[in-house]
């Protein structure tokens, strides 16, 4: 079997700075006609969305998929509600953890998987000011040390 490449359309970063990704899973998105080619073109935005469960089904709340400029009056709304494709039983395992532990479900990253666009999406729990401020200390400190290293082999 070939190996299937991966593109990446759009990442999360705010997602890595506001919560602990404890699990993450691959779902597949039921996209309407020209959101494929906006995508393609990578016109996704993940800043501001959520994953909710109604009625057995995760549903993506808050994704913004810009229009296709060569689209007609068979665009769709740019931020409506998209479902995403998981198994049920999947489905409501992650619907359970939600209810019980606080956790929430986060879209991290949109890509192509071959021909087909696939959605990352994380079991998040919530990050506090100062584990915020921690990860930053940290990230500082490594950036630091990095360049006292390129700066000492030259």
């Amino acid at each position: 079997m070939a190996r299937e490449s991966l593109k990446t359309i759009a990442r999360n970063k705010k997602a890595f700075h506001n919560y602990f990704v404890k699990e993450s899973l691959e779902a597949g998105i039921e996209l309407c006609g020209t959101e494929v080619k906006s995508v393609r073109k990578g016109q996704v935005n993940l800043k501001d969305s959520w994953c909710s469960v109604n009625n057995g089904e995760l549903l993506i709340n808050g994704m913004h998929i810009s229009p296709y400029e060569h689209g007609n009056i068979f665009n769709q709304d740019p931020v409506r509600v998209r479902r995403l494709l998981l198994h049920k039983r999947e489905t409501m395992r992650l619907y359970g953890l939600m209810k019980q532990d606080g956790y929430a479900l986060i879209p991290l990253s949109v890509y192509f998987k071959g021909s087909l666009v696939k959605v990352q999406v994380g079991l998040c729990k919530g990050k506090k000011l100062y584990d915020k401020r921690a990860d930053m200390a940290v990230r500082a400190a490594k950036r630091d040390i990095e360049r006292a290293m390129k700066e000492r082999n030259h």
